[in-house]
């Protein structure tokens, strides 16, 4: 096992070495803004491409509206690994991005979760039935996640009658937590964040059909303003590989058919 991932760091190296500039210095550290519903998949990202010798990742988690304002004004990030398609399209229009850097690296997928066991039919009937207190969803002027969620509610004709019961998270992880504490009896979260199931905190669930909502492409971009592009570009690099969209995958998000910049896309 251990020769195995040996093999896989110098294998990466490798790559890394093939980057134009890249093997001339030792890796750098880059800052990377990451959107709330992908913490713990970047982490596991992050930690493999430091072990391969890729270079120190620092990451900075956030709603995707709130990273896109920091961005706007200013903040040092590096990378920009959003919840959706919109922000890094508008920092490309800005012109403070790196010219066709920008890509789909996740389909998110919007689940409806409680700790609660049997609290969650399928089709979601409990939301028409009202059999709760408290509805979390994520703040949908920030958080693309809320808006899905906004736009499930809207497509059932439930917007209205349950703006009273919504509890409102400033992101998605946030959201979670509401629902994980019991704050909220069910809420509208990532599917990357429910405990799998079977599973003693499984709960109950319902994974939102993706015709009721719009679809969640999360994107990639270089920020222009990047300190250490070589580390940078690396790290963008190695999440459109192979392994990395293995991990993606295994948390719970879908993938694009194939990793292609999406720069030249309206």
């Amino acid at each position: 096992m251990r020769a195995l991932r040996r093999r896989r760091g110098a294998l990466l190296l490798f790559l890394l070495g093939a980057l134009p500039g890249f093997a001339a210095a030792a890796p750098a550290s880059v800052d990377v803004a990451v959107a709330a519903n992908f913490i713990g998949t970047a982490r596991t990202l992050a930690a493999r491409f430091e072990a391969a010798g890729g270079g120190r990742v620092r990451l900075s988690f956030g709603s995707t509206g709130s990273l896109y304002a920091q961005i706007r004004y200013g903040a040092p990030f590096a990378v920009f690994l959003a919840a959706d398609a919109r922000r890094p399209r508008l920092l490309e229009r800005a012109g403070l991005t790196v010219p066709g850097s920008r890509f789909t690296y996740a389909l998110g997928r919007l689940v409806l979760w409680s700790t609660l066991a049997g609290l969650i039919e399928r089709g979601g009937k409990v939301l028409a039935q009202g059999r709760f207190r408290h509805l979390a969803i994520a703040d949908p002027r920030t958080a693309p996640y809320g808006a899905a969620a906004r736009a499930v509610l809207e497509h059932l004709g439930l917007w209205r009658r349950l703006a009273p019961r919504l509890v409102t998270g400033e992101n998605i992880a946030q959201t979670y937590q509401f629902v994980a504490s019991g704050n909220a009896q069910l809420g509208f979260v990532a599917l990357s964040e429910v405990p799998p199931a079977h599973t003693p905190r499984a709960g109950s669930r319902w994974l939102v059909p993706a015709a009721l909502y719009p679809p969640i492409r999360q994107q990639a971009v270089l920020l222009a303003r990047a300190a250490h592009k070589r580390t940078a570009r690396a790290f963008l690099a190695y999440l459109r590989g192979p392994a990395a969209r293995r991990v993606i995958r295994a948390h719970g998000y879908g993938l694009p058919a194939a990793v292609r910049t999406d720069a030249r896309r309206p």
